[in-house]
């Protein structure tokens, strides 16, 4: 059993996260600070990690099909428009879902498919007739609509299609800046920014962490969070912080002997994906999870879901074993 004052030392992964937390926040705020300087100044700089708006519509072929709607869907959901010069009705229809892409703001892309000029990929997506509407969310491709239907409908539609790729996949979409086709102003060294509001209850936080007192450290990233929802070193640290105050006093040969005995047990998987990832094997944890929610049902597979979709926080969006876990949860849900 482990003690409570639980050592940091070994956790290869979590550690990394943790340090790559930290400066992914002080990039995030250096730029942000500079964006501030930059309107006082009477201009304005993007955002961090921002797409301007003209990114949010793009056309795609066979050739960029992989890199420009498989890849992107695992950080935002890609509405294919299949279209062809000669359709009057996608003359009306494009222009409505550009409009209503835009207006998403960064939650969805618009990906136009012109048929004339990918026939493989009409024939790949089985397409009667244009327009035909798809969807793309971490690989997997869903059928919308096909024709014109009215805007109301569409807009439902895709607000389905928003909360279907937060809610099961746990994407969110991209950040959109409108100043981002501009050249972005010089970024100030880390050192020169002034401290945010809540640098000393997220340093109280890591003290508590590093101390092994777990209770503390996701009472004080709480604390942030409560405030400020969207910060990203709080969320990343209350993930860690939870998975350790989990894995505290697991007996680790107890909990593989039953992951081992009772594989579709969703209770006994999840706290085996626990001591994997806290162990560094996070392909393990994800895939003993990925397994868990194809041979599970109702309640017991949504909380495999869930549990995954807490383990991606804890190593982080940007890393590609959550794009591939994210692709495979996918596959088995559909």
């Amino acid at each position: 059993m482990q003690p409570r004052n639980m050592s940091m030392s070994g956790v290869v992964d979590l550690a990394a996260v943790k340090a790559a937390g930290e400066a992914k926040a002080k990039a995030e705020q250096a730029r942000a600070e500079a964006a501030r300087q930059a309107g006082q100044a009477g201009g304005a700089g993007p955002s961090a990690g921002a797409v301007p708006p003209s990114a949010l519509v793009v056309d795609v072929d066979e050739a960029g099909f992989e890199r420009d709607v498989l890849q992107l869907s695992a950080e935002v959901p890609v509405v294919l428009d299949f279209w062809a010069e000669w359709c009057q009705p996608c003359k009306q229809l494009s222009p409505l879902l550009e409009r209503l892409i835009t207006e998403a703001n960064g939650r969805l892309v618009l990906a136009k498919v012109d048929v004339d000029a990918n026939q493989m990929l009409m024939q790949q997506f089985q397409i009667q007739g244009i327009p035909a509407v798809f969807a793309v969310v971490a690989g997997q491709v869903l059928p919308l609509f096909q024709g014109v239907a009215p805007e109301q409908q569409i807009r439902e539609t895709l607000a389905q299609l928003v909360q279907v790729a937060e809610e099961r996949f746990g994407i969110i979409g991209i950040e959109v800046d409108p100043n981002a086709e501009g050249a972005a102003p010089a970024v100030p060294a880390a050192d020169d920014i002034p401290a945010g509001p809540y640098d000393a209850l997220l340093e109280a936080a890591v003290v508590a962490l590093d101390a092994g007192d777990l209770g503390g450290a996701v009472q004080a990233y709480k604390n942030v969070l409560a405030d400020d929802p969207g910060n990203t070193e709080a969320k990343l640290g209350l993930a860690q912080a939870e998975l350790l105050a989990r894995v505290q006093h697991m007996n680790p040969q107890a909990v593989r002997a039953a992951a081992a005995e009772n594989p579709r047990d969703p209770a006994a998987q999840i706290a085996a994906a626990d001591l994997d990832l806290v162990g560094g094997h996070v392909e393990d944890a994800f895939g003993r999870l990925v397994d868990t929610v194809r041979v599970t049902f109702g309640e017991d597979r949504d909380a495999v879901r869930l549990r995954l979709l807490e383990l991606f926080e804890v190593i982080g969006a940007d890393d590609p074993r959550v794009s591939a876990a994210r692709t495979a949860l996918a596959r088995v849900l559909f």
